[in-house]
């Protein structure tokens, strides 16, 4: 679950321009070597479709890892996410993409 730091790197994610429900799945992740989809939902309190919309996000932005297991018996099989670049290059990569975006609107 989400303590009172986590909720603070989520707040910076958001302060630098990315939505709540990616926020709290990266800050999630960054306390974790790997979870199924499941966990995610329940650790970064959202619920399944908000998973896999956020999961394509971060899988555009390549900085996530995704692999599938198969489960015992019938279904489909239990996607598994890890991060795949540090938190704090992306908070780099954030700040940096909000510094562009300020540089180019003060050239306008």
């Amino acid at each position: 679950m989400v303590n009172k730091n986590d909720e603070r790197n989520a707040e910076a994610l958001i302060s630098l321009g990315m939505n709540k429900n990616a926020a709290m799945a990266l800050t999630f992740l960054q306390n974790m070597n790997s979870v199924t989809s499941v966990e995610l939902e329940r650790g970064a309190m959202l619920r399944q479709p908000e998973v896999s919309i956020v999961m394509k996000l971060l899988r555009e932005r390549d900085w996530i890892n995704e692999r599938e297991v198969k489960k015992a018996g019938k279904g489909r099989p239990n996607k598994i996410y890890s991060l795949k670049v540090r938190f704090n290059d992306i908070i780099a990569q954030l700040e940096k993409q909000q510094k562009k975006a300020v540089d180019e609107a003060m050239k306008s």
